[in-house]
């Protein structure tokens, strides 16, 4: 196979419908783009749930030393966290419940407010200034009064959260700006695929005699196809380079910048979720742009 011959035909495809293209880059870089935030928003939304709950979930604040609450005279004892338990495992409101350590709490507070605040001398606190907490999920977030009534007096216990009230707004504002960035995404692939399809024709028919001469001296298909399927690649390279660009500005100026500092106690998105999604759009992007070419290419060029 000679590359000089397919890399001259990339070259001039590209050149021919270069208007074409652009306009195929732009779609896929805003359509990428859009789908990467919203991948990034249900990571936002997994990561807020694990640090506060969900609004199925209640949690229980056991007794813990130097407690404000004057019903926690000491630390919960075993006895009195056991009877806690006891009555969650009794009761029919509850579907499940774990319990978080004053270590695993104190892992929490340290990803939220970084870590270096918390070691040396002049730590901030430590584990041991934690309370044991017990996790609790409904059956129905409408039936919660029974348990809270029933555990909020036990002996040992020092307060009761309901997650509705402090996540709910939150989650239901990330899910709808998460639905909202795919539906446009969605859209917006479907345009993608379109302006491909078009691009395609355009570029098949504006190399009909040469294909036709090269299926009568017996080329492959492969060979008459690489060409469209490298410009699908270089295309999808570029939307994909553009939307992680704008992904990443998004990040650092709109999470890092901005938001990790006027609404501190929420733990936002980080690297690792930013890494995900660029492997998410980065599958994408291609697939948007080869799967069509493929299928394309048997039509328009009849190979």
């Amino acid at each position: 196979m000679q590359l000089r011959y397919v890399f001259s035909e990339l070259g001039q495809g590209l050149r021919r419908n270069l208007s074409m293209h652009v306009a195929v880059i732009l779609t896929l870089f805003v359509s990428l783009t859009l789908v990467g935030l919203g991948v990034l928003l249900n990571q936002q939304a997994i990561k807020a749930g694990d640090q506060w709950g969900n609004e199925l979930q209640i949690t229980v604040f056991l007794c813990r030393d130097g407690d404000e609450n004057p019903a926690c005279p000491t630390e919960v004892t075993s006895a009195q966290q056991q009877a806690v338990e006891d009555v969650l495992e009794r009761n029919p409101e509850v579907a499940s419940w774990y319990v978080e350590s004053k270590d695993e709490a104190f892992a929490k507070v340290k990803e939220l407010f970084g870590a270096e605040r918390f070691e040396g001398r002049n730590a901030a606190a430590t584990a041991d200034d934690m309370a044991v907490s017990l996790w609790i999920t409904l059956d129905d977030p409408d039936e919660y009064e029974g348990v809270t009534s029933e555990v909020r007096t036990m002996p040992g216990v020092s307060s009761v959260r309901d997650q509705r009230a402090v996540v709910g707004p939150i989650l239901r504002g990330i899910e709808a700006m998460q639905w909202g960035a795919l539906a446009i995404a969605a859209f917006l692939v479907v345009a993608a695929l379109l302006l491909v399809a078009n691009t395609i024709r355009l570029a098949a028919l504006a190399r009909r005699k040469e294909i036709g001469i090269m299926r009568l001296v017996g080329a492959s298909t492969l060979y008459i196809a690489l060409p469209f399927l490298m410009e699908a690649v270089v295309t999808a390279l570029i939307g994909v380079a553009l939307a992680g660009g704008a992904m990443a500005a998004a990040m650092w100026f709109g999470v890092h910048r901005r938001l990790e500092d006027f609404v501190g106690f929420i733990p936002w998105v980080g690297r690792e979720e930013f890494v995900y999604a660029l492997v998410v759009v980065g599958i994408l992007g291609p697939v948007l742009t080869l799967l069509p070419t493929l299928v394309l290419t048997r039509k328009y060029l009849k190979v």
